[in-house]
């Protein structure tokens, strides 16, 4: 029998079981291959027993429409910046991934197929250096993968937004208000920019464009007539002022990502510091982004996915990731995966297709 390991690291994302029941589904279709999940990330592979899941028919069944993924995840055990105490009992942060891929061999295990963003497949690849059998899966809610057209999750992660924004439509006009919705996107404004025009934002901003806040307060004037009238904006997590920096905060113990949210209470100080009088209220989504039952376009992307890597792992494609490029479903090796990150360029079409339904950038 030949043993086969997954694993969901970094942020959860609705879609994750369903790849893991797409990979479950096509590998019962041949003959040799047991399923394994490892629980946390790589840590049920570090832990002593080992915490890993049998990935049998009864564990996968109808997991597909579940949110979250039922091998758990983590993002403080990224094996290429390993959180130790020295002798000093500070954390420092030591690569462990030679040490991580032989000890997945040791166990056995013939192929790894990881699933993940940026930083995941950049692990991938470090794996994939020192010798071990991986494939890639592409995962983040951001969509900031070059790679791949689409990631699964980000139109789950879309639509939450926009049934939101819906919402504070209403009631900014009811009561002509000022609202700001704060979305997700540390560095790249994809879920932002597709709410802004899907729910008719006036403004939207994200971290790709620096905002002039005094180019807001004009925006902001123009919708109000003797104090009637309303504005509704939506802003990414990683936005910021063109004098200004992201609001953030310290990670948790063991994680060297600064934790970001807060930019909505920000911004709504700054506005109100240079002027505006208009009733200002501020909706932080976070994590409802990343929950719940993803939409039927991500259940099929990960799906999808979940069958092309296995069939990647019969044909021996180590070494490269699965990608949705030009409506079809190809391989793309790990170093291409990971080279550029996807960041909205000012010149992209949707940018200017905003501009055109007269949303404003602030710049």
């Amino acid at each position: 029998m030949k043993k086969l390991l997954v694993v969901t690291g970094g942020g959860d994302c609705p879609g994750l079981n369903a790849v893991i029941r797409g990979i479950a589904k096509r590998a019962r279709k041949e003959k040799g291959w047991e399923l394994y999940g490892s629980k946390e990330g790589f840590v049920g592979i570090w832990s002593d027993p080992t915490d890993l899941i049998k990935l049998t028919k009864s564990k996968t069944a109808g997991i597909h429409v579940k949110g979250g993924t039922i091998l758990k995840t983590t993002n403080r055990a990224d094996p290429l910046h390993y959180p130790v105490k020295d002798e000093n009992g500070q954390i420092i942060y030591v690569d462990k991934t030679r040490e991580l891929a032989e000890r997945i061999k040791s166990l056995g295990f013939d192929a790894l197929i990881n699933i993940g963003g940026d930083g995941s497949q950049k692990i991938s690849k470090a794996l994939f250096d020192y010798g071990l059998p991986v494939i890639g899966v592409p995962k983040t809610i951001d969509n900031d993968l070059s790679a791949t057209d689409m990631t699964f999750g980000f139109q789950t992660a879309v639509q939450i937004a926009t049934e939101s924004f819906d919402r504070l439509v209403t009631t900014a006009e009811s009561h002509s208000r000022v609202m700001i919705m704060e979305v997700m996107g540390r560095d790249a404004g994809w879920i932002a920019l597709h709410t802004a025009i899907a729910g008719g934002a006036e403004i939207c901003l994200i971290p790709e464009i620096p905002y002039d806040i005094h180019e807001l307060v004009k925006r902001i004037n123009s919708r109000y007539d003797n104090g009637r009238g309303f504005v509704n904006i939506v802003i990414a997590e990683g936005a910021k002022a063109q004098e200004g920096s992201i609001v953030s905060r310290a990670g948790d113990e063991g994680s060297r990502h600064v934790r970001l949210g807060g930019v909505a209470f920000q911004l709504a100080q700054q506005l109100k510091d240079v002027g505006v009088t208009a009733d200002i209220r501020e909706t932080v989504l976070g994590h409802t982004q990343r929950g719940g039952t993803p939409v039927a376009f991500d259940r099929v992307l990960a799906s999808v996915f979940g069958v092309k890597a296995f069939e990647m792992v019969l044909g021996g494609e180590y070494g490269k990731m699965v990608a949705f490029k030009n409506n079809d479903f190809i391989s793309v090796p790990l170093e291409d995966a990971t080279r550029d990150y996807n960041h909205v360029g000012a010149d992209n079409y949707l940018i200017q297709a905003a501009k055109g339904l007269g949303i404003s950038f602030g710049d």
